[in-house]
């Protein structure tokens, strides 16, 4: 069964940001929200003083989303209360208590990649604001370029669905058709190295998207 058609838009965060430029491009383009990510684990780690910078050249009513994945509370903290971020995203092993501590709106990343019950995570935390379906495996990083079988996606959430995973301006119209999502989230699939966005990429992928919502 083809999913109804929203009437609302779908948003764009583009994850993974480290340079300030990139940010003013992705802005320029109308993106709804920067992801930028604060595990140091991560070959995309933007760290609190870039985020700081990121954070500052974001107008309103573009989101700022900070990524952890199983960081120490402490630090975590000190991240919320240094970059003031709009959202946190969770990708690591950190249960609904370790999540609203931090009393900042989160979403959950859902490994689809196997590994995890993707329902039995979306029951263990209600607290969220959203899930991102990603395509990685529990246990391993986002921007993994991994896509995962759409069909096999949680459906009827009553929170908001971020679609995650492998997407680019070649897939992603495809991928809006088949689960019509609140948002898609993209970081490899408009880079040209790990945390540098091509601007080219940027642009059509945001095409892309508006094209999807217009069919």
């Amino acid at each position: 069964m083809k999913p109804e058609k929203p009437n609302l838009r779908t948003r764009i965060k583009f994850c993974g940001m480290t340079r300030v430029e990139d940010v003013r491009a992705a802005v320029a383009l109308g993106v709804d929200a920067i992801g930028v990510v604060l595990t140091d684990k991560s070959k995309r780690y933007a760290g609190i003083e870039r985020a700081r910078e990121i954070r500052m050249a974001l107008p309103p009513f573009v989101d700022l989303v900070a990524l952890f994945m199983d960081d120490m509370p402490g630090f975590i903290a000190e991240a919320v209360a240094a970059v003031q971020p709009d959202l946190l995203q969770f990708h690591g092993d950190e249960t609904a208590q370790d999540c609203v501590r931090y009393r900042v709106p989160y979403l959950r990343a859902v490994a689809m990649g196997g590994g995890v019950d993707p329902a039995e995570v979306v029951r263990a935390h209600p607290a969220a604001a959203g899930f991102v379906l990603d395509g990685h495996a529990a246990g391993e990083q986002g921007g993994s370029g991994k896509t995962f079988d759409w069909s096999a996606a949680i459906r009827g959430l009553i929170k908001p669905v971020v679609l995650a995973g492998g997407l680019t301006a070649h897939n992603v119209g495809d991928a809006i058709r088949a689960l019509r999502p609140y948002a898609v989230d993209v970081s490899s699939g408009i880079e040209s190295a790990p945390g540098i966005k091509d601007a080219a990429k940027l642009r059509a992928f945001v095409d892309a998207v508006r094209a999807a919502d217009a069919a």
